[in-house]
């Protein structure tokens, strides 16, 4: 009980402290939008090359490049749960 007096008396002094603002906007504000170079929706210099991002047909080496992902994502799917398992019943078994 004395500890939550002593807080709220500390947080009234803090309230009427000096450093406070006596006023402010209370009301939902939020920053203008900021319309990006040229008029067209995108920065000419950083994506000067995203029309052709997605063309996966005029991709170089595309049956190893496709290979070497879809072997990776499988790769992390089973093994963090594995890693996940091993790890719980080693700390398990320690405790």
């Amino acid at each position: 009980m004395a500890m939550n007096g002593g807080l709220r008396s500390c947080a009234s002094k803090l309230m009427n402290s000096a450093t406070m603002p006596k006023s402010g906007n209370r009301g939902i504000h939020s920053t203008s939008v900021k319309k990006m170079g040229g008029g067209h929706g995108h920065d000419e210099p950083f994506y000067l090359h995203a029309k052709h991002m997605y063309n996966l047909d005029r991709m170089n080496h595309q049956a190893l490049k496709m290979s070497i992902a879809v072997f990776t994502a499988f790769s992390i799917g089973v093994v963090v749960p594995v890693y996940a398992v091993v790890f719980q019943q080693k700390k398990t078994s320690s405790a």
